[in-house]
């Protein structure tokens, strides 16, 4: 198995900085761009900037947290963009409510399923949720795991259906500079409480999940061996266009 690669970015950065990127991301010949939903932004609108200056590229939600946007909500906001349904991917997640979780996103994967023709993919910690994501959609978002879980998590996954689509966001840094971002991520993450339940299940840190600059060749061939498609999650040192085009000339390098 030799995974595609893609890059993810925060939709915090904004639709104007997608739009410069996204054609770099796909001249570079990555498969997507992925873009994280965080409050206050539109990952989708981020999308639709990034749509209007590609072709090829994939254009990917991870994730669309369902508790606090519906449904109609999502495929609202798709047509209002006009995204071109054959190369966007609707990554959706329970989002911050423990209750009802399962529940919550078996039914928005049925929605959305039916009502666009995009591809849907769950992001997904624990095994229950890994479950419904390859039996209710197209496919699983995986994240914060070493290439050693990830093997397990994917073997799993392609048991269960071996068509699953089976993504893994890791994050990484390309320049130095951007090592303590980097290391602020993986300690921010690993205060979360369903995030720090994971990583005990495991048996791993957060911190042996990402990629440093000297770490990302080497780093990265390890994950492509075992899922479909990793997302080099970038963290940067500080989030201008600059940079980000830095760590997708030094992230094209290491394929």
């Amino acid at each position: 198995m030799s995974a595609v690669v893609s890059i993810g970015i925060a939709a915090a950065a904004g639709a104007d900085v997608a739009a410069r990127l996204a054609p770099e991301v796909e001249r570079a010949g990555f498969h997507a761009l992925w873009v994280n939903d965080t409050p206050g932004a539109d990952a989708l609108g981020v999308l639709a900037a990034a749509a209007r200056v590609t072709d090829r590229l994939v254009l990917a939600t991870g994730v669309l947290p369902v508790d606090r946007r519906s449904t109609d909500e999502i495929l609202d906001r798709v047509a209002q963009h006009g995204l071109p349904q054959d190369r966007l991917v609707l990554g959706i997640g329970s989002g911050a409510r423990a209750a009802g979780a399962l529940a919550r996103v078996k039914e928005a994967a049925a929605a959305l399923e039916v009502q666009s023709q995009a591809r849907i993919v769950v992001g997904a910690l624990g095994p229950r949720m890994r479950r419904l994501a390859v039996t209710a959609s197209d496919g699983v978002l995986l994240s914060w795991l070493t290439p050693q879980a990830a093997r397990s998590q994917a073997h799993e996954a392609h048991d269960l259906a071996p068509d699953a689509h089976v993504a893994l966001y890791v994050r990484a840094a390309t320049d130095p500079a951007a090592i303590a971002r980097l290391d602020a991520e993986a300690d921010r993450y690993a205060g979360y409480p369903a995030y720090a339940a994971n990583f005990e299940r495991l048996g791993i840190a957060a911190v042996d999940t990402v990629l440093r600059p000297h770490e990302v060749a080497d780093g990265l061939a390890a994950y492509r061996d075992v899922v479909d498609e990793v997302v080099l999650r970038a963290i940067v040192a500080d989030d201008t266009v600059d940079a980000y085009l830095s760590f997708i000339a030094a992230a094209a390098a290491a394929l």
